[in-house]
């Protein structure tokens, strides 16, 4: 069913109350002869007379069909040289960038009529009653035209991306260095990406490969982040997760879509129960990754001269034992505060974008800045 997740909340939204006649006005139709794309929905059930926005349990779901006709490269280009050398040898003059340009324009309408039309959907998932929305795209133009098209379908739709307490790439670099830590539920598969942020933007990847080794360590006290790692939920539900919060190849671990084919005759029944299984653990997916993240920031948290988030009241006790104690580790600051592991790393990423303790080692601790104390 679903195969990536962009998420997004929402945070202001019409009435959805009759949406397939509404998202009617902007079906999709083919491209025209002179067309090059055309972006349009269609019911999700296949059917010329479906609903467009069908109901299943309280969820949503919409399909966006996109058409584009493509005309090869090489073919286009030898049309502009043909055409070209024909303006040379009749008017002994060479064309300018601006006129090959015209010139290409006119060429690629010209063969539009016999150019190969590719189609692609995207689905579209909305849980009113958790307030956001998925997207199925895996690129972020794709998800940000089935969001141009739905803020276009809903006048008064507002959508915003998810903004946690942690960043992903931090979670993942902390999951990675110290997996006793590992939110409940979730567990490391065996791939993921780290990104050098630094002028090289050097890649290391790991692909079937055992996480927990010290050469990953040691590469995140280098100073590279994840950007991608491979996890799975409850047993369940695997995907990779980005940095920007994307769920990548999503699959579900049991045999609920093998048992669910043979429940229902028709394609109707085969559609309903693929959604509902999906979405029934999806939605129990996402608010445990969120929570796994820190939980979300409500407003945008007051920031020092030097970018860090202060807003926890615990901050400044926290500054104070790390002080004391002359160590800056996670640990300390949760079993002297009596806190979670998230809130306890929150704080010493404060504390790190305030000057007082250097970046995180490769044994998840940190060191007190000279001057610090």
């Amino acid at each position: 069913m679903f195969k990536n997740l962009q998420l997004l909340k929402i945070v202001t939204a019409p009435s959805l109350v009759d949406i397939s006649a509404t998202l009617a006005d902007t079906t999709f139709l083919p491209c025209g002869a002179s067309q090059e794309k055309s972006v349009g929905w269609v019911p999700p059930r296949g059917g010329e007379h479906d609903e467009y926005a069908p109901s299943v349990g309280g969820h949503t779901i919409l399909k966006l069909t996109t058409e584009v006709k493509v005309v090869p490269g090489d073919v286009l280009k030898r049309k502009v040289e043909e055409q070209v050398a024909h303006i040379q040898e009749t008017t002994g003059r060479k064309p300018g960038k601006k006129e090959r340009r015209e010139i290409k324009d006119d060429a690629r309408l010209a063969m539009l009529p016999l150019a190969f039309a590719k189609r692609s959907a995207t689905l579209v998932w909305i849980n009113t009653k958790a307030s956001y929305i998925a997207i199925d795209a895996s690129s972020q133009s794709k998800a940000d035209e089935a969001i141009t098209m739905l803020i276009k379908a809903f006048d008064g739709l507002a959508l915003q991306h998810f903004n946690t307490q942690m960043s992903p790439g931090t979670c993942m670099a902390h999951w990675l260095t110290d997996s006793e830590n590992l939110p409940e539920k979730f567990n490391i598969d065996r791939q993921c990406e780290l990104r050098a942020f630094d002028e090289t933007k050097a890649r290391v990847k790991y692909a079937n490969h055992s996480l927990d080794i010290e050469e990953i360590r040691e590469h995140i006290a280098m100073g590279k982040m994840p950007i991608l790692l491979s996890m799975t939920w409850n047993e369940r539900v695997s995907f990779t997760l980005t940095e920007g919060l994307t769920l990548k190849k999503l699959a579900f671990l049991d045999l609920c879509f093998e048992d669910s084919a043979s429940k229902g005759d028709t394609a109707d029944d085969h559609f309903d129960a693929d959604v509902a299984i999906a979405t029934g653990e999806l939605s129990k997916l996402v608010p445990d990754l969120l929570a796994a993240l820190g939980g979300e920031v409500v407003n945008a948290a007051p920031l020092t001269e030097h970018g860090a988030e202060v807003d926890d009241p615990l901050y400044q006790q926290a500054v104070d034992l790390v002080k004391k104690h002359k160590k800056a580790s996670i640990s300390l600051v949760q079993r002297h505060l009596q806190i979670g592991y998230n809130r306890a790393a929150r704080l010493l990423e404060s504390m790190e974008a305030a000057g007082l303790v250097t970046p995180m080692q490769s044994n998840g601790a940190r060191e007190l800045v000279v001057g610090a104390c």
